[in-house]
């Protein structure tokens, strides 16, 4: 018969898999349990809260891949002026013009 763990201390598993960037396997070996004890933890967490973790995570990646998709463009396009502005600036102090 497997041996019971307190609530508190699955959460505390289950907080700190969601938390980190350690995989599943990671998390299981340092608190002492299997991996698919603490999978199927997440699975019984996440059917109560309705709110699944892979789900969650990817639209934060995503939120986050958009926001850098954005500062890019912004710095190609300030990179562009710049390129352009220096390119004026030395043809204007040519000799002979």
């Amino acid at each position: 018969m497997p041996k019971a763990f307190p609530e508190e201390f699955r959460e505390d598993v289950i907080r700190v898999y969601r938390d980190s960037d350690a995989s599943l396997a990671q998390v299981a070996k340092d608190f002492g349990i299997s991996p698919s004890c603490l999978k199927r933890w997440i699975t019984i967490d996440d059917r109560r809260s309705a709110t699944p973790s892979h789900a969650a995570r990817a639209a934060n990646e995503s939120d986050a891949l958009r926001e850098a998709n954005k500062r890019i463009k912004l710095l190609e396009q300030e990179n562009e002026v710049l390129r352009r502005a220096a390119a004026y600036l030395s043809q204007a102090h040519l000799p002979g013009k």
